[in-house]
């Protein structure tokens, strides 16, 4: 089993979306003073690598608590705009991906979309109920139209509108370990 981590580092003045709070990460206690080590995180729920829910970009749509953790984690692949992309998979993009892609996905009704999305393509994406993960770190360095097993877990945020997330994705040793993946 091989696993590669897609997630940005969180650190004390990292980039985040214009207008999005500040990341602060302080030493809020010392081993020397209280025996342990403890930082004190304040950030946006969208900073660093993070899924986005469907309250994030519409009113009354569905929350993370709502969702069902299955909506998180599954089988996925790296593809391209021009490729066939399979069913029942998570899809992910590395090159940037528009709103002209949104008929094929709804189509396929993928239980998650991620990477290089515009915002108008992450709007209609929402607005279908298919949760969205940005900033994912090293997509490049996954094989395209390849079966892997995507994990990308949020923080259980009361009525959240989007969360940090570890995002990895986990390659078996032998693919049937996961599925062959579905014919196109």
């Amino acid at each position: 089993m091989r696993i590669v981590d897609l997630s940005m580092p969180i650190y004390d003045g990292m980039p985040v979306y214009p207008g999005d709070p500040e990341v602060t990460v302080e030493i809020a206690h010392t081993r020397d003073r209280y025996g342990w080590e403890l930082r004190k995180l304040a950030m946006g729920t969208h900073a660093g690598t993070h899924v986005d829910a469907p309250s994030h970009m519409h009113e009354g749509a569905a929350t993370l608590d709502e969702l069902p953790l299955d909506a998180f984690f599954g089988l996925s692949q790296v593809v391209c705009a021009n490729d066939s992309w399979p069913r029942a998979r998570g899809l992910f993009f590395a090159e940037t991906a528009g709103e002209a892609l949104f008929g094929r996905l709804k189509e396929l009704a993928p239980p998650f979309v991620g990477g290089e999305l515009t915002e108008e393509l992450e709007r209609l994406l929402l607005g279908a109920g298919i949760v969205t993960y940005t900033s994912l770190n090293g997509l490049d360095r996954l094989p395209r139209g390849v079966d892997f097993l995507f994990c990308g877990f949020p923080l259980r945020i009361r009525e959240g509108d989007g969360s940090p997330v570890r995002a990895v994705a986990v390659f078996a040793d032998d693919i049937g370990g996961f599925g062959k993946g579905e014919e196109r």
